[in-house]
């Protein structure tokens, strides 16, 4: 990696005082604490839990987006309300980013999405980390390392909806506070690029190990790969393209092949 690869773009300011960093330290700590940073805790212990049980991380079963109520109109509500509280934090991150001067296009979200800059990488990117993901799970699942995923019901008519809804809300608030967010703010207190890199892999690995071993290492190279792209390229878009349409196959295309092909647990 070249030195300049490393180096902090300059239109993004870096804190020149302790008060400034201090603000910014508490910034990034409330954050996660309200977000990603708990999540990621959470996760572990669940980790660890499923690693204690009997059978052990491998014996155990996760459900994507379960239902939450019997009725199928609470049920919905609650789903609404998943989805609405992580466009929230998307929105946290926007907000606190543009607080500091730093607007949404300035962190690659122009209002106007283009096919060449955006929506073809996006597509790239969905496939460089769907398709070898995919590959994996199935590789982490017959070592035992990683649990069973088991897909949502479709039982209802507002669940495909919803659960494309709720794929783009992942999305957004993982691209945005994950990526945009930490990495923005830990350029502003000096970190280089690839420290701050490796930060914010690692964070998007730490809440997915509620899967196993297999899904945290499965994301550090997801998040490696997108913090990257973002970092050369200052584009959000094809990141919040490719991850909503990776959540989108996994919520309903899972869902829609399990139990009719083979090879998925």
């Amino acid at each position: 990696m070249t030195p300049a690869a490393d180096t902090p773009p300059r239109k993004f300011p870096v804190a020149e005082t302790d008060a400034e960093r201090r603000a910014i330290r508490i910034e990034i700590a409330v954050v996660l604490a309200v977000t990603f940073g708990l999540s990621g805790a959470s996760a572990a212990l669940s980790l660890l839990e499923s690693a204690l049980s009997p059978g052990g991380v491998g014996g155990q079963t996760v459900a994507l987006n379960p239902s939450r109520a019997t009725q199928s109109t609470i049920d919905l509500l609650f789903q609404l309300i998943g989805a609405t509280r992580l466009l929230a934090w998307a929105a946290l991150g926007l907000y606190l980013l543009w607080r500091s001067g730093i607007g949404p296009r300035a962190i690659g979200l122009a209002r106007r999405l283009r096919w060449r800059a955006d929506v073809l990488p996006g597509l790239a990117l969905a496939a460089i980390i769907g398709i070898p993901g995919l590959g994996l799970y199935l590789a982490a699942h017959a070592l035992g390392v990683s649990v069973t995923i088991v897909p949502g019901s479709l039982q209802y008519w507002w669940r495909v909806p919803t659960l494309v809804l709720t794929a783009w809300a992942n999305s957004a608030a993982e691209e945005i506070l994950v990526v945009a967010f930490l990495i923005t703010r830990l350029r502003a207190l000096g970190w280089s690029e690839n420290r701050s890199l490796l930060a914010s892999a690692l964070l998007r690995g730490s809440y997915h190990l509620y899967q196993g071993l297999g899904g945290g290492i499965g994301n550090v190279v997801m998040g490696l790969i997108f913090g990257r792209y973002w970092q050369r390229t200052n584009r959000l878009w094809p990141l919040l393209l490719a991850h909503a349409l990776i959540d989108t196959v996994a919520y309903i295309g899972y869902a829609l092949l399990r139990g009719h092909v083979s090879w998925l647990p």
